[in-house]
C-alpha cells in the first residue's frame, strides 16, 4: 500500500496563524540549538504546511519570523560559511504528489529522468565534514544553509565518520549524524546516572549531544554519508559507493540500503519496501528520499533558494497513540495571552516521545470535557502541533479530577481578562516585558545593535525598562550599573538607541507588536495614515480602510492601541515615531494618480540580491518597493505583476513564469528605483 498525509488546513484567523509561526520558530530554534524541542518532525511539517496555506491565502501579510522558504526554518546558527549552500529538501506526502513532482522535474529537463536513487531519510542532524589530504579538519552543522556551527569537538564520538579517509584527497562529506536506538538508550542511562534529564527522543538527543561541550561523560553517535562536494563526475548511486570505499558509513550497510530505480512505479515500490522496514530499523527514519541519479540531470535541474529541484523527501505519515493526561500547564505568551498545555504520560509516537500537547484555550478544555487522569487520544497527523482529542470516557475509573483553571496570571499573579476565548493577563505585554523588548529591538523593527536577550533581562530585572519606550530614557550611568557592561559597551548601546530614534513610522509601529499586524501591515498602516498621531486617532472604521484590514482585525488593532497608549505617550515624549510623512493617498492626489516607478505594481522578491541591492535585507527591499509606489508581497499569485529574481531564485520564479508574470533582475530593479537609492 502507499501512504497519504492530508494537507494541514490553514489557521482560521490571523491570531491562530501568528501562534503557528511562533510555535514553528520556537521549535526550530530549540531543535537547532540544543535539541530540546518536543515537536516531532511530522508535527513540524504539518505546522509549516498550515503556515504556507495561510500565507498563500493572505499574500503580503506574512510575519517577519515566518519559517517558510527558509533553510532550517530560519533558525540560523553558526558563522562557518559552507563551501556550497547546504539546502533542505522539499516534501511530498502521497504517491500522487510524488508522481506530480517527478513529472514536473521531467518537464523542466525536457526529457525523462535517467534513473532514480531511493534511500531512507535518516532522522538526525545534517552535517558537513571537511577533509584535507584525507584528514578530517572540520565538522559543521547545516545552520541556515549558508553557514553553520563548528562542532569539531564532537567528531571523535561519531562512529562511521573516519578521522582519515582511505585516500589522501580534499573532499567534503555530507550526511546525517544520529543516535541509533541502542545509542539513545545508553545515552539516557548515562545522563540519568550523572543527574541529567533524559533525552526526549533520538533526533533531539543527537542535536543536543553534538553541541554539548565539557560534559563529564561521553555519548557516541553514528554518521551516515549521503553526498559529497569535490567528487564530481559520478551519479548518486556511484557516489554512495565511492563514499563507502573512502571509509565513510552509508545506508548501504543497512536493510534500507539505497537503490537505483528506472521508473516512478519502481520508485514507489521501493518506498513501500523501506517503509515496511521502518519499525525494525536500528535508527529512526521520517521518510524516504528520491533523487535523480544522473549527475547531468542534477546539474540541469539546479536548485532553488531552499532545496534542490532534483530531489524530494517522501514523508511517512504520523501515527497516534492513547496516553494519560497528567496535568495542565498555563503558559504566558509575549502579548500576555495565557495558553493551556497538556502534560501527558510520555508516549512514543513513531519514534518521538510526546509529553506535551496543545489544549488551545479554556473553552476548548470545557468543550472536550477533559479531566486530569483521563485516557486521551493524542493526534498528530495534519495538525499544527500535537493535540489532545476527546477523552476515552468509558475508560474512566472515577479517580479523575477536574482541570483547575487559573484564578490569577500564572506568571505575575495579576488578574486575568476572561472576556475572550483566549484568556490574557490584564498586564498584557507588561507581563512579558523581556520578550516584548527583545522583539521591539529586532533587526526589522528598531534594530538596536547590542541589545540582546541577556541585556533585556538585565534591564527589566534592574527596573530600568518595563517596555520599549523606557529604552529611550536610559542613561550611560544607568547602563554602567549592569553586570559586564563596560564604558565602550555602554557608549555603543547609547549610540544604537539614539539611532533607533530615527526609525521610520512603519518600523516603530511594527516594534509595538500590535496583534494582527506585522512588517507588511505596519508599512501599509504607516503609508495610509502618515503619522502615529493619525493612527491613534483612527477608529475601527478608518482602520478597516487599510488594505488587508477588515472590521474584525480593525477592532483588535483599536483595542491594542488603547492598551499601548502609555507606551505611545512615552515614545512621543522621546520623539520616537513622531515624524510626519506624506500619505500614499495624499501623494497620489497631488500627482493626479499613483506615483513612483513601481506605481500599480504588485511585486515579489525572491533569491539573493546582487549589485546595488546586495546589502539590503528582505524587509528593506519591501520598504524600497513601497516607497517606489509598488505593493510588496511574499508569495506569487495571479495578482502579482512583477517578480524580482535574484541569484538562486527557486519555485517562485518557476511559478511566475508559468503565470506569465514579468521577471526582472535586481540590477533592473535598481535602475528603475535609482533616484530612491540615491536619496
Amino acid at each position: 500500500m502507499m501512504f497519504d498525509m492530508k494537507d494541514a488546513a490553514a489557521p482560521a484567523t490571523h491570531a491562530a496563524y501568528a501562534d503557528a509561526v511562533a510555535t514553528a520558530v520556537q521549535a526550530a530554534a530549540a531543535y537547532y540549538a540544543d535539541g530540546s524541542t518536543p515537536l516531532g518532525d511530522d508535527e513540524y511539517d504539518a505546522l509549516l504546511r498550515s503556515i504556507e496555506a495561510w500565507e498563500q491565502a493572505h499574500p503580503g501579510e506574512a510575519l517577519p519570523d515566518s519559517p517558510t522558504g527558509k533553510v532550517a526554518g530560519g533558525a540560523a546558527l553558526g558563522d562557518v560559511p559552507h563551501s556550497v549552500p547546504m539546502l533542505s529538501l522539499d516534501n511530498v506526502f502521497s504517491a500522487e504528489e510524488l508522481t506530480a513532482w517527478a513529472a514536473g522535474l521531467e518537464r523542466r529537463l525536457g526529457r525523462p529522468v535517467d534513473g532514480w536513487c531511493v534511500e531512507p531519510k535518516l532522522d538526525g542532524l545534517a552535517v558537513a565534514a571537511r577533509y584535507r589530504e584525507g584528514r578530517l579538519v572540520r565538522l559543521i552543522t547545516r545552520g541556515d544553509g549558508l553557514a553553520g556551527e563548528d562542532i569539531g569537538h564532537a567528531a571523535d564520538a561519531v562512529l562511521g565518520l573516519p578521522q582519515t579517509l582511505a585516500e589522501p584527497i580534499d573532499v567534503e562529506l555530507r550526511g546525517e549524524v544520529l543516535l541509533t536506538q541502542s545509542q539513545f538508550e545508553h545515552a539516557n542511562e548515562v545522563r540519568t546516572a550523572h543527574g541529567a534529564t533524559p533525552f526526549a527522543n533520538p533526533r533531539n538527543g543527537a542535536a543536543g549531544t553534538l553541541r554539548a561541550k565539557d560534559r563529564p561523560y561521553r555519548i557516541e553517535l553514528t554518521f551516515f554519508a549521503y553526498g559529497a562536494i569535490g567528487l564530481g563526475g559520478l551519479g548518486h548511486s556511484a557516489l554512495l559507493d565511492r563514499l563507502a570505499a573512502l571509509g565513510a558509513n552509508t545506508a548501504a550497510s543497512t536493510a534500507a540500503r539505497p537503490g537505483r530505480c528506472e521508473g516512478v512505479e519502481e520508485v514507489q515500490q521501493r518506498i513501500e519496501e523501506i517503509a515496511a522496514l521502518r519499525a525494525d530499523l536500528p535508527f529512526g527514519i521520517d521518510g524516504i528520499v528520491v533523487k535523480a541519479d544522473a549527475e547531468a540531470d542534477q546539474e540541469q535541474a539546479g536548485a532553488g533558494s531552499r532545496a534542490p529541484r532534483w530531489a524530494v523527501a517522501y514523508k511517512l505519515p504520523a501515527v497516534h497513540k492513547v496516553t494519560r493526561l497528567l496535568g495542565v500547564e498555563w503558559n504566558v505568551g509575549r502579548t500576555g495571552v495565557i495558553a493551556p498545555r497538556a502534560v501527558l504520560e510520555p508516549v512514543e509516537v513513531d519514534g518521538v516521545t510526546i509529553t506535551y500537547a496543545t489544549l488551545h484555550n479554556p473553552a476548548d478544555i470545557t468543550r472536550r470535557g477533559l479531566l486530569i487522569g483521563d485516557q486521551v487520544f493524542v493526534h498528530r497527523a495534519g495538525d499544527v502541533i500535537p493535540r489532545v482529542e476527546a477523552p476515552l470516557v468509558d475508560q474512566r475509573t472515577g479517580d479523575e479530577q477536574p482541570i483547575a483553571f487559573p484564578a490569577v496570571c500564572p506568571r505575575c499573579g495579576d488578574a486575568i481578562d476572561t472576556s475572550q476565548q483566549r484568556w490574557r493577563c490584564v498586564r498584557g505585554r507588561g507581563c512579558q516585558a523581556v520578550a516584548s523588548i527583545r522583539y521591539a529591538v529586532g533587526r526589522d523593527q528598531l534594530d538596536v545593535e547590542g541589545l540582546g536577550g541577556t541585556r533585556a533581562v538585565q534591564l527589566v530585572e534592574a527596573g530600568l525598562a518595563a517596555d520599549l519606550a523606557d529604552l529611550f530614557a536610559l542613561t550611560r550611568e544607568q547602563l554602567l550599573t549592569l553586570d559586564r557592561m563596560g564604558d565602550t559597551s555602554a557608549d555603543n548601546l547609547i549610540a544604537a538607541i539614539a539611532e533607533a530614534r530615527t526609525r521610520p513610522l512603519n518600523r516603530v509601529f511594527c516594534a509595538l507588536g500590535v496583534l494582527g499586524t506585522g512588517r507588511s501591515m505596519s508599512r501599509r498602516i504607516a503609508a495610509h495614515f502618515g503619522s502615529m498621531a493619525a493612527v491613534r486617532a483612527a477608529d475601527a472604521e478608518a482602520l478597516a480602510e487599510v488594505d488587508g484590514i477588515g472590521p474584525d482585525k480593525a477592532a483588535v488593532i483599536v483595542a491594542e492601541l488603547v492598551e499601548l497608549a502609555p507606551v505611545l505617550d512615552k515614545l512621543a515624549a522621546h520623539g520616537v515615531g513622531t515624524a510626519v510623512t506624506p500619505t500614499a493617498a495624499a501623494t497620489a492626489a497631488a500627482e493626479d494618480g499613483p506615483v513612483g516607478p513601481l506605481a500599480g505594481e504588485a511585486v515579489v522578491v525572491t533569491g539573493s540580491m546582487t549589485g546595488p541591492l546586495a546589502d539590503l535585507s528582505r524587509n528593506q527591499m519591501n520598504e524600497l518597493i513601497e516607497r517606489a509606489g509598488g505593493k510588496a508581497s511574499s508569495s506569487v499569485s495571479k495578482r502579482t505583476t512583477l517578480l524580482v529574481a535574484g541569484e538562486k531564485a527557486g519555485s517562485k520564479r518557476a511559478k511566475a513564469e508559468e503565470l506569465g508574470i514579468r521577471v526582472i533582475s535586481p540590477e533592473d530593479l535598481a535602475e528603475l528605483v535609482a533616484e530612491l537609492l540615491v536619496a
